[in-house]
């Protein structure tokens, strides 16, 4: 018998798979702006710095009464009562106000007002948080009238030490202060950094800055703000300049990731008191040794998305 070879089987055609391309990383991103100027952190206390006869000197988001009933916070500067209605922490009431400031005129006499401290305890305060827990427990128990701003108590200081600040502290040389921010996320997503550059400060003075997270202010459970970096401290010089760099991680999650809290704002600190508090913002905080200087008018931020390091 003979057996016909068996034809080879036809070469099975294999699918070609698509190769998938790695996901190109992100662009990095900056941007920038500019601050600013103020006297004023959240709403209440209404300013973190007085006149000689203890009102508030407001420049910041000045409550008033809206035609509805409503109050409406609004960009501005007034000098306003420590007597002012003082509603619970998230609540706006309006301020009762004294008069307005004109801040149009460089010499005029308005920008020739001295400027204080708050005594302590804070006037019209109905923020509870506690800024130093481990260095100052008792803050909120600490009783101390207003000082002129370049009087405050520096600890320890002694004459022969030699203190820069001699002059009286005006609002007029207050408000020349400018700052301008960039913040740069980069490629890997994980971090962001912060760079200042400012000129027209208070000369040869401490400052520092803090950041501001979307829970600090939440009345639910607030959070405690923090430095922006450690250390956080820089110093003007004789004219004013300074410059000031920080990088934190992860400072802008995803919104709605669990536990996230972005920063939105940061805040640049006059420091009465010439000190830094390592990891804290300050003993008193809100114009009892720390001093809203310069800020971004609103949350900002939110075209940014980090992600942690891992």
């Amino acid at each position: 018998m003979t057996i016909s070879p068996v034809a080879p089987a036809a070469p099975v055609a294999t699918p070609t798979v698509p190769a998938v391309a790695a996901p190109a990383p992100a662009a990095p991103m900056t941007r920038t702006y500019d601050l600013s100027v103020t006297t004023q952190g959240p709403l209440y206390p209404p300013s973190e710095i007085v006149d000689e006869n203890g009102d508030f000197v407001v420049i910041g988001r000045v409550n008033r009464p809206g035609a509805d009933g409503s109050t409406v916070s609004g960009w501005g500067g007034a000098v306003v009562s420590p007597d002012s209605p003082l509603p619970p922490l998230g609540q706006n009431l309006p301020y009762d106000i004294v008069r307005e400031l004109d801040l149009t005129d460089p010499t005029g006499p308005d920008a020739q007002v001295q400027l204080f401290t708050l005594p302590l305890p804070l006037p019209c305060n109905n923020y509870p948080m506690l800024f130093a827990p481990e260095q100052r427990p008792d803050a909120h128990d600490v009783r101390r009238p207003s000082y002129p701003l370049h009087g405050a108590p520096i600890p320890d200081l002694r004459e022969e030490d030699g203190p820069k600040l001699r002059e009286p502290i005006t609002l007029g040389q207050w408000t020349k202060a400018r700052g301008q921010l960039e913040v740069h996320v980069p490629a890997h997503g994980r971090g962001a950094d912060f760079s200042f550059a400012f000129t027209g400060l208070i000369p040869d003075s401490l400052y520092t800055v803090m950041s501001l997270r979307e829970h600090d202010l939440d009345p639910a459970g607030p959070t405690r703000p923090g430095p922006l970096g450690v250390p956080n401290a820089f110093i003007s010089d004789s004219n004013g300049m300074a410059h000031y760099r920080a990088s934190l991680p992860n400072p802008f999650p995803a919104p709605g990731t669990p536990g996230a809290n972005r920063v939105i704002n940061v805040v640049v600190l006059w420091m009465s008191y010439q000190q830094n508090y390592g990891g804290a913002i300050g003993h008193f905080g809100l114009g009892g040794d720390i001093h809203a200087q310069l800020k971004l008018q609103g949350p900002s931020f939110g075209e940014f998305t980090t992600r942690p390091a891992n």
